[in-house]
């Protein structure tokens, strides 16, 4: 079955040789993006979709979850608002909430996250462990993530666990838990930071995922300059994530490299950090992503529009710098924009595009906060229904 999605105002399509294109259409079907072009001259197709001037762009890839895991910490965040800093101790209290939930529980909470992002446009998603810290719960979630995620990364390293031997744990997550997991995750990740693992500790980590054929991420430089980045430089990672606190040789670092630096400003907001220098690394030529970070924790948002909006308004990015990072940059720092890629929408493209009801991503912060999905497809299936005109319709035809 092919869909014509036509009348589209304004398509950003990520791809350097298309831009962005007004009075446009897709051709597509359940396997890629087979036509992109001026809406007078689009094929035919077996069904049509007149998105009425609304603007057009690939699916949000978020490129940094942890939703498998039970419990709340609202206590905790209500505590940091008040004033008390964040720190990584706080994630013991959900691996122990974790740990007593079944399966099942996991999942359907993990579903239930999955749908409420793929409701605003999210169409492709990584997702941790992390929360489980020992063996059957790592496998347990490992499980999990991988029914309800694009990709599953290892995040054995988060904490050292209450009451563990640091030496001992280290060769548990990088022998043990490793081989229960392995069939179900596709990366590793490790949090190299202060309170939880030394940069000596975190390449242990990084080394056993990639002798087992992992793709590498790493948690750096968050609550300060923890030497994450350069290790995650050296070692060749496709993502260093969080760079809230970097130098400027950690800035050309990055730019030198082909490691992606993903920034997650819901969670600078909860955390109160400072925003990482995403626009500084982009004017260095590196490249960098946005992602939602959703946790409970530090920031339980799967609103990657939000993610969005805050990156413009608050850490300098233009519109199209945002855009760009939340859908094609998610995808490089996952691995997933060569073959049949995400976050573009050219031929041959994974076909996950989403519709805003407003006639430009402009709007995503323009006007914040306002709910501006209309329509979704997830790999050519369409996931979200376009909302009938005046039922909650924000947008008019030639409005700018």
């Amino acid at each position: 079955m092919t869909v014509l999605l036509t009348g589209v105002g304004e398509l950003t399509t990520n791809d350097p040789d298309l831009g962005r294109l007004r009075d446009a259409a897709v051709v597509f079907d359940e396997r890629s993006i087979l036509w992109v072009g001026p809406a007078d001259r689009a094929p035919a197709a077996d069904t049509m979709v007149d998105v009425a001037g609304r603007a057009v762009l690939p699916g949000w890839v978020d490129a940094h979850t942890h939703l498998v895991f039970q419990g709340s910490r609202a206590a905790e965040f209500e505590a940091r608002m008040a004033g008390r800093r964040y720190s990584a101790g706080g994630i013991g209290q959900t691996v122990a909430a974790t740990r007593a939930a079944s399966e099942r529980e996991l999942r359907a909470h993990a579903t239930r996250l999955r749908r409420e992002a793929e409701l605003q446009g999210t169409t492709f998603l990584e997702t941790k462990t992390g929360y489980g810290l020992d063996i059957d719960t790592e496998r347990r979630c490992a499980q999990v993530a991988a029914a309800v995620a694009d990709r599953v990364t290892y995040l054995g390293a988060h904490v050292v666990p209450a009451g563990s031997d640091r030496r001992e744990y280290v060769d548990l997550v990088t022998g043990p838990m490793l081989q229960a997991v392995r069939p179900y995750v596709h990366a590793v990740d490790v949090f190299c930071e202060e309170g939880a693992f030394s940069v000596e500790e975190s390449r242990e980590v990084l080394q056993a995922g990639a002798d087992a054929g992992l793709d590498l991420h790493v948690h750096g430089n968050q609550l300060g300059p923890s030497g994450g980045v350069g290790l995650a430089v050296e070692m060749g990672a496709l993502s260093v994530d969080h760079c809230n606190h970097l130098d400027d040789r950690d800035i050309d670092s990055i730019a030198a490299s082909n490691t992606i630096a993903v920034f997650l400003p819901a969670c600078d907001l909860s955390t109160r950090e400072p925003f990482g220098p995403a626009r500084r690394i982009l004017d260095a030529g590196g490249a960098v992503a946005l992602a939602s970070n959703c946790n409970p924790g530090s920031s339980f948002t799967t609103s990657m529009p939000f993610c969005v909006a805050t990156a413009v308004l608050q850490m300098q990015l233009t519109v199209e710098q945002a855009v760009f990072a939340a859908t094609r940059g998610g995808a490089l720092a996952l691995g997933a924009a060569s073959s049949s890629p995400a976050g573009t929408i050219a031929v041959g493209a994974r076909p996950d595009l989403q519709v805003l009801d407003a006639p430009s991503v402009a709007h995503l912060a323009y006007r914040p906060g306002v709910p501006m999905t209309w329509a979704v497809w997830r790999a050519g299936r369409q996931v979200v229904e376009p909302r009938p005109e005046g039922d909650g319709s924000t947008f008019t035809a030639g409005a700018a």
